[in-house]
């Protein structure tokens, strides 16, 4: 019988989600910034923690590894291989695939340069259903800011991950979905699938609930970053004939300010 599996976000920051998989008994975080909400909830939910996943090297992303190898000397981290790290940890790339322990099946590695030049995301396989940790390259109706990379190596970047199966939940790092549409709105106001999500990512404020994970389909219908070939995006941003980098780019560059 397959093991039961569960996603939970821990909020930090302001707006920051470490997200932590459990089958409640062992644990995985990805990108754990913050060392003490992590504890807080492994010691709630009475969890052994197993496995550190690390997608770059920013310290919301890092700041708590090292205190939580302090009080589980035993967990696995692995980080990517073209950043350096002081801690302890197994460096990974693509091809790579990951062992996550007898009750999770492994994780592929992606190289995802363009937020950092050395930043991975990891796809994972499990009872039927597929999950992103994708860091801070994609995000809710978004991608990460080019701090390292290029426009066409993130442009890369967000192809490799929007080539994964449509269901492939996405679990990003940051609560900034409901920015990102209004940004989204202001170059494609009629695009109905995004008028949509305003109203339900809106609703899930509301309740205080995360905007997120988010599925690749959703994102290839509403994320402005992975629609640089609609004419209505080019027109906003009073383009003529753009190659869908040119797109791209002015799209980033008009979000940065945003």
């Amino acid at each position: 019988m397959a093991q039961v599996v569960q996603i939970i976000p821990i909020p930090a920051f302001k707006d920051n989600y470490i997200w932590l998989i459990h089958n409640n008994h062992y644990a995985i975080v990805v990108d754990p910034g913050d060392a003490a909400v992590v504890n807080n909830t492994l010691t709630k939910l009475n969890l052994t923690l197993q496995t550190i996943l690390i997608t770059h090297h920013h310290q919301d992303h890092i700041g708590g590894v090292d205190l939580l190898l302090e009080t589980h000397p035993e967990a696995k981290v692995f980080a990517p291989k073209n950043e350096s790290y002081a801690f302890a940890h197994q460096p990974v790339g693509e091809p790579d695939t990951i062992d996550l322990g007898n009750w999770m099946n492994t994780s592929r590695v992606i190289d995802v340069p363009g937020h950092t030049l050395g930043h991975v995301a990891y796809y994972i396989k499990q009872n039927q259903q597929e999950w992103l940790f994708c860091g801070d390259t994609l995000f809710g109706a978004g991608c990460g800011r080019l701090f390292e990379g290029t426009p066409t190596q993130m442009m890369q970047s967000l192809e490799k991950l929007t080539a994964l199966p449509e269901n492939t939940l996405v679990f990003c790092t940051r609560e900034y979905t409901l920015h990102n549409i209004n940004f989204a709105l202001t170059l494609e106001p009629n695009n109905q699938a995004l008028i949509n999500r305003h109203q339900q990512t809106t609703d899930l404020i509301n309740l205080g609930k995360p905007t997120l994970p988010s599925t690749i389909k959703l994102e290839l219908a509403t994320n402005p970053f992975l629609r640089s070939d609609s004419v209505e995006i080019q027109s906003s941003l009073q383009l003529n004939k753009p190659t869908q980098l040119e797109t791209f780019s002015k799209t980033r560059l008009l979000r940065n300010s945003y």
